[in-house]
């Protein structure tokens, strides 16, 4: 099987300073994988593996999962929990579904219901508490979905209580703006694939060159095309990560690739520490 040009995995490690994170809870490791996209095309088998075997060798105390773990047929699903069902952390493994997850109820259900035999907890405008009621873990429908409405969902919470959210798509920042969201977990962009020098993502650059490309060219290249906007507007948060107002937001570049593949923009595991602001000698979340 011929898979798109892409490179090892990467394992990027950043820690994040939370207001009120108690002090027990300081040193806290998640690790975060996204974008599967399993259909057979987009994600080798032997990198699949390798990611879940370096998630079991960091034993972290969390594993998120924010979405995308199928592309167009629902029945892969299967293939890919049967590898899923191997991942290993202290307080278990909790996931978001993406568009390609939810583009109708009998498919999101089919998602849902395959991750929950595989011991994978789905979060879909939902609230888990594997700290206890210290930090809550919010998992939010996608931002393509009617029934995505963090507002109403995050203000169940106490505004002193931080909360960890995750969103499959990095534009659902702009429903958080009004929320008290302490970091926000997501992937969708694959990082853009395709990185210039500077750090770069491609995509961004062709929306600067938009205005002075005729329509008939747009349409040629992928992310200028009129249906890019309705799929992800920010593309200054295509990975990594940003400090949006009070709220801090990181970007997995994902596992898969779509084709012709990855420049510059290796997929990526994500070893996350939360820090307490009391104990972090106030400095800002850094990379490690």
């Amino acid at each position: 099987m011929l898979f798109p040009l892409t490179a090892p995995l990467k394992t990027e490690r950043v820690a994040v300073t939370i207001e009120h994170l108690p002090l027990a809870l300081h040193g806290t490791t998640l690790v975060q994988l996204s974008d599967f996209h399993f259909d057979g095309y987009s994600l080798s088998p032997d990198l699949l593996a390798t990611a879940i075997a370096q998630c079991n060798i960091l034993a972290p105390d969390l594993i998120v999962l924010t979405g995308d773990f199928i592309t167009r047929n629902p029945q892969d699903i299967h293939a890919l929990t049967a590898h899923l069902q191997h991942l290993q952390s202290r307080l278990g493994v909790y996931a978001v579904l993406g568009n390609h997850d939810s583009p109708s109820i009998r498919v999101r259900r089919l998602v849902q219901t395959a991750l929950a035999a595989a011991n994978i907890v789905p979060l879909w405008n939902d609230i888990a508490y594997p700290w206890g009621d210290r930090l809550p873990l919010v998992g939010l429908a996608d931002i393509s979905s009617p029934d995505c409405h963090p507002v109403q969902l995050l203000a169940q919470l106490p505004t002193t209580t931080p909360r960890l959210v995750l969103a499959h798509n990095p534009d659902t920042m702009d429903k958080l703006r009004s929320s008290r969201a302490d970091l926000v977990l997501s992937g969708h962009t694959h990082g853009g694939q395709v990185t210039l020098p500077g750090g770069i993502p491609a995509p961004s650059l062709l929306k600067g060159l938009s205005p002075w490309l005729p329509p008939i060219v747009k349409q040629q290249i992928p992310f200028l095309n009129k249906d890019c906007d309705r799929v992800f507007r920010h593309w200054e948060w295509a990975a990594g990560l940003h400090t949006i107002g009070d709220q801090q937001l990181y970007v997995n570049r994902g596992l898969a690739s779509y084709w012709p593949g990855r420049l510059f923009c290796p997929p990526e595991l994500t070893v996350i520490t939360l820090l307490a602001a009391s104990s972090s000698g106030g400095e800002n979340s850094a990379y490690l």
